[in-house]
């Protein structure tokens, strides 16, 4: 049995239903999604001792000594090493604009690149936050064209995202544009139209990903629903199979051993189908899996390399 409470991306509302839902003596918890969210509630289910499968990537998240919490993708300390690299590697980016929404998430990421773009010797020509919901975003697209960059790291929600993704096409600049999976994701695609098409980044989960149990599950998800799957969509699926993976190592229903028998496990999705991936999860609740170096052409997600796990 499944009960569905909606935060409203609120913290103050999301610490009241994770409290009920406590109350309610569950097996698990899903959710909250945003980051900000979970710094106020994971104190709840830690104290508890019940599994908390999360899909919030700020990297502080496990990093805050709290015992339950299980990502259901990468936080931003394994993602942004990867973006970074993609920059200075292969982009030979010497100067890059990053532009970042002013909230939990978006100084996460604001953070994590910047420390590793300077780690590359690469030089930050902007550096500008923006507001969650924030609509427009002309201001913002002449401090990026005047910035001169060799590319634009854009770290946004997904309907801002789009917004801006239209100012800029507009405004005429051809700079690539950098981002990761909330950039690349399929709501971007829909509302942004031609002015997503040429974005690239990385994406730790992707509908289009190339491999044979990710097709099938896309191809399922919208058959049922009538819509193309997008990363979060994807992280709810992983959650209930990150679930059962843990229970039947367990062999027994157990809230209280879920966690330990989660955290430290490599889990195959060979034994596990609904994993869609082989993944390793380590005693801070953070994964280790393949990921995917990824374009948007003609409204399109095409993944150009599949990365290995840091671990390989």
């Amino acid at each position: 049995e499944m009960s569905c409470a909606d935060t409203q991306t609120n913290p103050g509302v999301a610490r009241g239903l994770i409290q009920k839902a406590l109350d309610a003596n569950p097996y698990a918890i899903l959710g909250p999604v945003y980051s900000g969210s979970i710094k106020v509630t994971a104190q709840l289910t830690s104290e508890a001792g019940i599994a908390n499968i999360i899909g919030g990537e700020a990297a502080e998240l496990t990093q805050m000594g709290l015992k339950t919490l299980i990502r259901t993708s990468f936080g931003q300390q394994i993602s942004m090493p990867k973006i970074a690299a993609y920059m200075a590697d292969d982009l030979k980016a010497k100067d890059v604009a990053v532009i970042w929404v002013n909230n939990d998430f978006g100084k996460g990421g604001r953070d994590g690149i910047m420390k590793e773009l300077k780690a590359r010797g690469v030089n930050i020509s902007a550096d500008l936050s923006t507001e969650a919901a924030q609509v427009d975003f002309a201001a913002d697209v002449a401090k990026l064209k005047g910035a001169k960059a060799d590319a634009i790291f854009i770290y946004l929600h997904e309907e801002e995202s789009a917004r801006i993704l239209k100012e800029i096409e507009k405004a005429g600049i051809k700079t690539p544009l950098i981002g990761e999976t909330t950039l690349l994701n399929q709501k971007v695609i829909e509302l942004a139209g031609s002015a997503s098409n040429g974005v690239r980044g990385h994406v730790g989960l992707a509908a289009d990903a190339p491999l044979p149990a990710i097709q099938t599950y896309a191809k399922n998800f919208q058959a049922k629903y009538n819509y193309v799957s997008d990363h979060n969509a994807m992280k709810g699926y992983l959650g209930i199979y990150t679930i059962k993976a843990g229970t039947e190592k367990m062999g027994k229903v157990d809230p209280k051993g879920l966690v330990a028998a989660l955290k430290g496990g490599s889990f195959s999705a060979t034994k596990e189908p609904g994993l869609l991936m082989d993944v390793s999860i380590d005693q801070n609740g953070d994964l280790d899996r393949v990921s995917f170096l990824a374009e948007i052409k003609g409204g399109k997600t095409i993944i150009s390399k599949t990365l290995p796990p840091l671990k390989k």
